[in-house]
């Protein structure tokens, strides 16, 4: 198999996962854009160098995993498929396409998987792994559909490592100016992220915040349309390097217990953190499989109305879902 974006952080914990968490890999290789190409790594505790894109570099492959940018999985991703692998895309770049599907396996058996015979795709196929937001909210939605929410809506707080090695950056470099009453720098979101929420990134930025949102929202529409009713989606920058927090509001026609609406988020793919240990927090989520969530509360003021808090590791939850792809495409 192949990492393509091997040197971005998301490259970095797929591999690590990879390895760590007992996908049967024969060999893994490593593959980037030009600019990283010459990167000495290791692979099984072994010294490996990551190499350049090149005609021959996805053939007899099984798995090709795209973990870099958007614009590297779009531009190499049908070489990969036509070449004889099974695609897996976790950057969002190839989610144009219509010979491609978005799965999360820990969800069939609450929703109707999607079947790896389905595409008239010859005999390969392009399968997408959600980002880690449209993973929690696809979770969540699928979690209570059985009891019929009247509203589902959530608020993601996004780490700054969602815009790589950069992001981290430019919140250390903001939080060392302003605790020395220097200029910051903005280069990467062109507004103070540090000790700071916000709901945009400045004009210079290269992304904007709003289009990550809709970004999310189309995934997740994507992967619950015509199965079950769409959450809505919100989505705030945060001052932390790592890993999402969310807050959702759940609220149903008729009474749903506490118990049964936490038995779902269970069966859903969360770890749900009793009240005697630490609530769920990006640190604490920090390298968990699973996200981590609190026992729903009900709200004081509307009936059957309940708030929820969690949070999940925003690298590892994607590479999880990831290899449960391929584990699944293995087996099938």
């Amino acid at each position: 198999m192949a990492i393509a974006g091997a040197t971005s952080l998301r490259g970095k914990d797929l591999k690590y996962w990879l390895e760590e968490g007992g996908f049967p890999a024969g060999e893994i290789k490593l593959v980037d854009e030009e600019v990283a190409s010459g990167t000495l790594t290791e692979v099984a505790g072994e010294p490996a160098i990551v190499q350049p894109v090149t005609a021959s570099s996805f053939e007899g492959l099984r798995f090709v995993f795209f973990a870099g940018s958007a614009a590297f999985a779009a531009q190499h991703g049908p070489t990969a498929d036509r070449a004889g692998a099974s695609v897996i895309d976790l950057t969002g770049g190839l989610w144009a396409g219509d010979r491609a599907r978005p799965w999360i396996p820990r969800l069939d058996a609450l929703l109707s998987p999607p079947a790896p015979s389905a595409l008239t795709n010859d005999h390969y196929h392009t399968w997408l792994a959600p980002s880690t937001p449209a993973i929690l909210a696809c979770s969540l939605a699928a979690a209570f559909a059985e009891f019929s929410p009247i509203r589902l809506a959530i608020v993601f707080f996004q780490p700054v490592s969602e815009r790589g090695d950069e992001g981290i950056t430019e919140l250390e470099g903001q939080t060392i100016k302003l605790l020395s009453f220097q200029p910051i720098p903005q280069q990467v979101f062109d507004t103070q992220v540090a000790f700071n929420l916000a709901s945009r990134w400045g004009a210079g930025s290269r992304e904007q915040l709003s289009e990550v949102r809709q970004g999310i929202a189309r995934e997740v529409q994507r992967y619950l349309e015509d199965r079950i009713p769409l959450p809505a989606v919100m989505l705030v920058q945060a001052p932390v390097f790592y890993g999402y927090a969310f807050a959702a509001w759940a609220e149903f026609k008729s009474a749903v217990t506490e118990e049964a609406l936490t038995s779902r988020l269970g069966s859903a793919g969360f770890k749900i953190v009793p009240a005697d240990e630490p609530g769920p927090s990006n640190l604490t989520a920090s390298g968990e499989s699973q996200p981590i969530i609190a026992p729903p509360e009900r709200d004081a003021n509307v009936p059957h109305g309940y708030w929820l808090w969690g949070a999940a590791d925003n690298f590892r939850l994607a590479s999880v879902n990831a290899t449960h792809i391929a584990e699944r495409l293995l087996a099938s």
